[in-house]
């Protein structure tokens, strides 16, 4: 299915979007396009020009110059041609120097990209341009006929170009600015095998609103009935078969918009009648068939069975064998046509047609499907009788063919139709229910937002049966499960959460806990650790040697009952002493810029003596001396708090406490105001106990809490439209203000202009006041749907000036 942007557009006034948008939404939402054809790519700078001058080449024989006005204002450039097809006062598309053009179908592999038009001489006469041929702009004669076959393209001959004015865009003018889309849509998708159909699709998609085509019975005061009868012997394969007629016909070109339309699919544009039959069918997924009337014996119409061994020519000229599985259109005394794959050669539309037959119907989608493989034919019909079509739409599209009729003077409609429908076809009704629907989507999508999606796309709801009204046209809807399929594909599937099937055997994976684990072994890895493992089993001496108070609550331990020694008795409560310990085995065997990580449980008992078993929590330990600092450490930590989702609400209290770190370089680490971990460089003493000979930093991270925030919704976000703005800060902080704290007062009073924030420089010195350092921020504003004003750059930075002046901060002048 091939179709034109601009042909769904004319349906959807509102669709704005690019070529790769509209590409990307319509896939995610079930119409999968496999591809696209800019009807423009690679012509560049191609304007409409007007010949003003020809005089003959003086060193050439076949070359003229030309002088070809280019712009309005009277701009005229030289162009040198060997065509013979122009004169004077011609206009004529022309690339200018600098543009481009396409390449002919035997160049297109040296120049995929065009070919670029340069500014030269032939023969010795400069040139500025060149005068195209249809071919050079990417199409050919059988979609613009009115070209000449060897030369230019003479835009002034046709009757819709003549008044194009000079300069303007011709490949505009010419309906070139197009993108051609191809979709593959699945057999069930019937409706979405026409132009309406996937212009509902993308009005519903990109929720804009869907003007359909209105379509008007029209007619004079006669009656079809006088004209031609219908008799369907085999309703079984054809439930629904509809006749108008049209006299007086008046053979002629169709309208340029119809053949561009129709060439855009891929449809030779052929004369009025043949287009407007090929124009309904893209246009309502419903194939139709014109007989010459005055060929038809009887003026009847009988739909049968062929006969076996029965033989028909058909359109093509070839002769057909058929047997009884095929059914026919035939008059009261022979077949005229193969139902649902070609007329025949008897009843065709020829020049001197004066009255003519019209016919919509609709046909056993399997046995059209047989029929065709059987005499060895696939025709364009064929292919959409096939899937099943829908009864209802052939009165539509028949009333929309006649309605072409009268629009593009092809004919005078005779009044009413000749409707053969036994048994009508009508809307099913599948049972809603919202929370079913969630339970099977996994979602949590409310009942008036599903009820929002099925009115996009013209389902109907019967709210005191609680049920959905599907129109005949959507075959494909026939159950809940079908109703679940349709709000998924507008809510998002990439919307729609991970998760496991429920049931007593799922699919194996690594659980939420191990993922974050494997994390944090990724990024101390990724930083340079080295992974240790230690002992669980401690001695009561550790908590002397890391200086814990003799009632601190972490002595409080779960005692060993047959320990293998002092040494191994109770369980541990803190993991510094392992990583201590390995830190002093790898500084007294001369081991430089040791970076260790463990994790591990520790053991903390809910009462003694014990009476259930131990809170047993693991921690994520990082050790290291040697090259590093706090700041490296902690930038660590930062590191690996971002990759699990807990960026935003950091924050630092120097003021730990923790006797086994220095007391001035120290921190408890905060998440939203609880403590998740802390870190430090180790007392001196605490070095001295455990014979290490130089500074060395710990961070302890307890794992149960950061696993209970841990999130994994990163949403994606593009690449900025808008510029930035950029504003140093430049201020004097009195020495007890933290930076976390100064951070958190641009992060509130930035808000979501702030997109990020860098610290530059911290200066304390003899140019600072005593008691006061001097610190400095870069702040990038940004806003995500416009250019920032100066009005609104001021407002952020008055907000966040207003907070810093309450911690006592002051800008430095």
């Amino acid at each position: 299915m091939n179709t034109p942007l601009s042909w769904i557009k004319a349906y959807v006034p509102e669709l704005d979007c690019t070529v790769q948008e509209y590409t990307d939404a319509m896939t995610l939402s079930g119409s999968k396009v496999e591809g696209y054809t800019r009807l423009d790519k690679n012509l560049e700078n191609i304007v409409v020009g007007k010949i003003l001058k020809i005089e003959k080449h003086p060193d050439a024989d076949k070359l003229i110059v030309c002088q070809v006005q280019v712009k309005e204002d009277g701009e005229t450039v030289q162009i040198v041609t060997g065509a013979s097809n122009v004169k004077e006062g011609d206009k004529v598309p022309v690339v200018l120097a600098g543009g481009k053009v396409a390449a002919s179908a035997h160049e297109s592999r040296n120049y995929p990209d065009g070919i670029k038009i340069k500014k030269g001489k032939l023969r010795g006469v400069e040139s500025f341009g060149m005068m195209c041929s249809i071919e050079e702009l990417g199409s050919s004669r059988d979609y613009y006929p009115d070209a000449a076959e060897d030369g230019i393209y003479i835009l002034s001959d046709n009757e819709e170009y003549k008044d194009a004015a000079v300069g303007s865009d011709a490949v505009e003018l010419l309906g070139l600015r197009d993108t051609v889309f191809e979709y593959e849509i699945t057999s069930n998708r019937v409706d979405c095998f026409s132009v309406v159909g996937l212009a509902r699709e993308a009005a519903a998609t990109f929720g804009k609103e869907f003007v359909p085509p209105v379509v008007k019975e029209t007619g004079n005061s006669e009656k079809a009935s006088d004209y031609i009868s219908v008799e369907v012997k085999d309703a079984d394969l054809c439930p629904r078969y509809v006749a108008r007629v049209v006299k007086n016909i008046r053979l002629a070109p169709s309208p340029e918009w119809m053949q561009r339309r129709l060439a855009a699919c891929g449809i030779r544009p052929i004369n009025n009648i043949v287009d407007i039959t090929n124009y309904v069918m893209e246009e309502m997924a419903q194939p139709m068939h014109a007989y010459d009337l005055d060929t038809i014996a009887g003026k009847k119409i009988v739909v049968r069975r062929a006969g076996d061994g029965e033989q028909f020519q058909t359109l093509d000229g070839q002769i057909r064998t058929l047997d009884s599985s095929i059914l026919m259109i035939c008059d009261a005394e022979k077949p005229i046509g193969l139902a649902g794959i070609m007329g025949g050669e008897n009843s065709k539309i020829t020049d001197s047609v004066k009255t003519m037959l019209f016919e919509a119907a609709c046909f056993d989608g399997t046995n059209i499907r047989l029929s065709g493989k059987k005499v060895g034919m696939r025709t364009d019909a064929q292919a959409k009788f096939e899937k099943g079509l829908d009864p209802n739409n052939a009165i539509i599209a028949m009333n929309r063919a006649c309605q072409l009729i009268e629009e593009l003077g092809a004919g005078e409609v005779v009044g009413g139709c000749v409707d053969v429908y036994p048994v009508e076809k009508k809307p099913v009704r599948v049972p809603f229910d919202a929370d079913k629907i969630n339970r099977l989507l996994g979602t949590e999508i409310s009942e008036e937002t599903m009820l929002g999606y099925f009115k996009k796309i013209d389902l109907d709801y019967d709210a005191a049966a609680k049920e959905v009204i599907v129109p005949t046209w959507r075959q494909d809807l026939e159950c809940m499960a079908d109703l679940a399929e349709e709000v998924a594909r507008f809510y998002g599937y990439d919307e729609i959460p991970v998760s496991l099937p429920h049931g007593e055997a799922t699919t194996g994976k690594l659980s939420f806990k191990l993922r974050i684990e494997s994390i944090a072994r990724n990024v101390a890895e990724q930083f340079g650790f080295s992974e240790g493992m230690t002992y669980s089993f401690e001695s009561p001496k550790v908590f002397d040697k890391l200086l814990l108070d003799a009632d601190d609550p972490l002595r409080k331990t779960v005692t060993i009952s047959n320990p293998l020694g002092e040494d191994y008795s109770i369980m541990r409560t803190l993991p510094l002493n392992g990583m201590l310990t390995s830190l002093s085995t790898n500084y007294n065997r001369r081991n430089k810029n040791v970076r260790l990580y463990e994790l591990a449980n520790i053991y903390l008992p809910k009462a003694l003596p014990v009476t259930e078993l131990p809170d047993e929590r693991m921690q994520l330990t990082f050790g290291m001396y040697g090259e590093g600092d706090f700041f490296h450490l902690k930038g660590i930590i930062e590191e690996f708090l971002e990759k699990v989702g807990l960026k935003e609400l950091v924050s630092y209290d120097p003021k730990a406490g923790r006797k086994y770190l220095h007391p001035g370089r120290q921190a408890n680490i905060y998440y939203d105001g609880i403590v998740i971990g802390y870190l430090g460089e180790v007392h001196p003493d605490v070095l001295e106990n455990y014979e290490i000979g130089e500074k060395a930093y710990v961070a302890v991270l307890d794992m149960p809490e950061i696993v209970s925030r841990a999130n994994f919704d990163i949403k994606y976000q593009g690449i900025a439209k808008f510029p930035a703005v950029t504003r140093d800060l430049s201020m004097v902080v009195p020495k007890e203000i933290l930076v976390g704290q100064i951070e958190e007062v641009i992060r509130e009073g930035g808000g979501k202009r702030l997109e990020s924030y860098h610290l530059f420089d911290i200066y304390e010195g003899a140019q600072i006041k005593p008691g006061f350092k001097s610190v400095a921020y870069s702040l990038v504003l940004r806003d995500k749907t416009k250019t920032l004003e100066e009005k609104e750059i001021t407002e952020v930075m008055d907000k966040i000036l207003k907070g810093l002046e309450t911690l006592g901060i002051e800008l430095r002048k």
